[in-house]
């Protein structure tokens, strides 16, 4: 795993831990971590990430609306 330093302005009031949330949430809603992924990067356990999701307001079923109709077919 790679390391990143980010500069934020000062009036920012946000925090390392918070900026870790919506940058690991972000990316798992595009689908490019797992939520195993995404909790490493964030420092959370999935539990504990999983349960923070919604205040991102990022789902925690994360799929395409797309693949709806196929997952009825095949129900």
């Amino acid at each position: 795993m790679r390391t990143l330093t980010l500069t934020v302005p000062d009036t920012l009031e946000v925090d390392d831990r918070h900026l870790a949330l919506l940058v690991a949430s972000r990316l798992y809603e595009e689908g490019r971590l797992s939520l195993g992924q995404a909790a490493e990067t964030a420092g959370l356990t999935k539990r504990a990430f999983a349960e923070l999701l919604d205040d991102c307001q990022v789902s925690l079923f994360n799929f395409p609306a797309a693949d709806l109709p196929r997952d009825i077919a095949n129900a």
